[in-house]
């Protein structure tokens, strides 16, 4: 029996939709019809990638030998690319080194070509692929009567699929940006900072967006000249002479930098599979813990490798981990801790040798991504209060070139860094720039007004009444994220407290509610019944970053993308007519 085509939408073609692309390109589906919306012109670079995130001066925290596969390796791509798409950067592609990070703008030349092949690669297979760029989807419908989803662009035109994944990319919504002179929501687009200033720059956030603003600011009001003995000198413009940096991290803290990694790809012997979540849900209430989770994919690993540092680590909870390493990063200026570990990075590079318990925190990161949705309430509590605040500075993965020109910066009098506390302030003012507020270390408040401030937080995570696709929100076909607590005592007492995000069903249940939508472990959105859609799938981190907290990006494309085609392939082989 001849099977029906297999409507598939994927909305947003950045790097999600390429690697979804890949899969179901190579996947046993049979009869693929694929749609890509994409609202720029340029397939596979998504934001970071491309103009709207980066400029000439950005790069990469990944290598070549960090890529997870696509159809060839930057290497190979150089070696046949057009040379004005590497020229302007002062590259030879006999010279390229796998090894070193690169210009994030060149990565979006080769995220765009790999789409390009991938599309040849689908035309030989049969697989029909049409692609809407320049095109912006207004929304998404359900139509769970005819077992279709309705997409609709700005254009009027309606699409009608089997199933829709979406992939819509990184997002900045502007609050007092155009409004307050002088106040930005995000360093993105960069060009918009490339402005010369006579005055400080209040910058929030310390990692890698802080940087994207400082590598741009910095070429806007001076010059970096590099010594041959590789040190970096920074001369202000004569125009620019009252111009400074200065960051405002959380106590002050500086993200780590790149490191040699034995394993880019991280090793399964050091995640959980689906059959170990189960066993740990029925053994533990219903709940994968977290502290299970540090043992085995933090600990033990250390255990094996490193035996000396076990054993001083051995006893610790996560708690007392992770506080004896924050109480090691605070107790030193931010700045010498940024060298040392420079030092450390350097060693780890020429030597091929890994910085070992930060390798085990990106594991330990990734392995808790996908059966985060398992945990309790209050262990999501915990990875939001105690772990996510070492993860973030530590596996920032700052390159190398990043920090010679913070450290120039810093040498000339430019760059400064400000410990604020979590509950500092930054409000606009009404001619224009910010007033901020923080307590000091000696407990003493200090307000400071500046001309020109940038948020530089990172992508925030959009909460449930965010999403962009209103009739999935008022059709109930998505619902907001939430964990349950394990102890009804534990729930009670956070509501009691005050943590508006903690609610009730007045049958003694307590959940916390996370920021974005509820998915399943194979991505599909969950509607207000609990019920998983199996038309319409998620990679738009944005949106499930309660239930998906790991930011990686190309990692998370990695793994996502494979979960999802396997489930819908193994959804066509139990329902197609005619299938064996």
């Amino acid at each position: 029996m001849k099977t029906l085509p297999q409507r598939i939408g994927i909305v947003g073609g950045g790097p999600a939709g390429l690697f979804i692309y890949k899969r179901l390109v190579e996947s046993a589906i049979t009869n693929l019809h694929i749609t890509i919306f994409e609202n720029k012109k340029q397939l596979g670079a998504g934001m970071p990638y491309s103009n709207e995130g980066a400029g000439m001066e950005h790069v990469t925290n990944v290598s070549d030998t960090e890529v997870p596969g696509l159809v060839t390796s930057v290497q190979t791509w150089l070696q046949t690319a057009p040379a004005h798409l590497y020229e302007p950067f002062g590259i030879d592609p006999k010279r390229f080194n796998e090894y070193k990070v690169m210009p994030r703008l060149l990565f979006g030349h080769y995220l765009s070509a790999q789409f390009n092949l991938l599309h040849k690669a689908a035309d030989k297979k049969g697989v029909i692929t049409l692609v809407k760029s320049e095109t912006h989807v207004m929304d998404v419908i359900d139509e769970p009567a005819k077992n279709t989803v309705k997409v609709i662009t700005q254009h009027g035109d309606d699409y009608l699929f089997d199933k829709v994944i979406l992939c819509m990319g990184h997002y900045w919504p502007t609050k007092n940006e155009g409004k307050v002179t002088g106040w930005f929501d995000s360093p993105y687009p960069p060009q918009k900072l490339a402005q010369q200033v006579n005055y400080p720059v209040a910058i929030k956030g310390a990692s890698l967006s802080a940087v994207d603003a400082v590598r741009t600011l910095a070429r806007a009001n001076g010059t970096f000249t590099k010594h041959p003995d590789g040190a970096m000198q920074y001369q202000l413009l004569p125009q620019s002479e009252g111009f400074k940096l200065v960051l405002h991290s959380i106590d002050g803290l500086l993200p780590a930098l790149r490191f040699h990694v034995s394993d880019p790809f991280m090793p399964q012997e050091y995640t959980i599979s689906d059959t170990d979540i189960e066993r740990l849900k029925k053994d533990n209430g219903g709940f994968v813990p977290l502290d299970y989770l540090f043992e085995h994919s933090f600990k033990n690993p250390i255990r094996r490798q490193q035996p000396e540092l076990y054993q001083r680590i051995q006893h610790m909870n996560l708690e007392q981990y992770v506080n004896h390493m924050m109480q090691l990063r605070e107790n030193i200026d931010p700045l010498l801790l940024f060298k040392a570990e420079y030092t450390e990075a350097e060693k780890s590079i020429n030597r091929k040798q890994p910085v070992y318990w930060k390798e085990m925190l990106a594991v330990l990161n990734y392995s808790m991504n996908y059966p985060a949705k398992h945990f309790s309430a209050e262990d999501m509590l915990r990875v939001n209060k105690v772990l996510m605040p070492l993860i973030s500075i530590v596996i920032a993965f700052v390159p190398q070139s990043s920090y010679h020109e913070v450290i120039a910066l810093h040498n000339a009098g430019i760059l400064s860094v400000v410990a604020v506390d979590h509950d500092s302030t930054v409000v606009p003012l009404p001619k224009g720039g910010a007033l901020y507020t923080h307590t000091n270390k000696a407990g003493q408040p200090v307000k400071t007004v500046y001309l020109m401030f940038i948020d530089a937080t990172g992508q925030p995570a959009f909460r449930y009444p965010q999403f962009p696709f209103r009739s999935l929100v008022d059709q109930g076909a998505i619902s907001g994220a939430y964990v349950t607590f394990a102890s009804a005592e534990a729930g009670k007492a956070a509501l009691e407290k005050g943590n508006a995000f903690v609610f009730t069903d007045n049958q003694e249940n307590y959940f916390l509610q996370l920021p974005g939508i509820q998915i399943n472990d194979h991505f599909q959105v969950v509607d207000k019944y609990g019920v998983a859609n199996k038309r319409i799938y998620i990679m738009a981190v944005p949106y499930i970053a309660g239930l998906n907290p790991d930011f990686s990006g190309l990692d998370f494309c990695e793994e996502s993308s494979t979960r999802i085609a396997r489930n819908m392939q193994f959804s066509q082989s139990h329902t197609t007519p005619g299938a064996a």
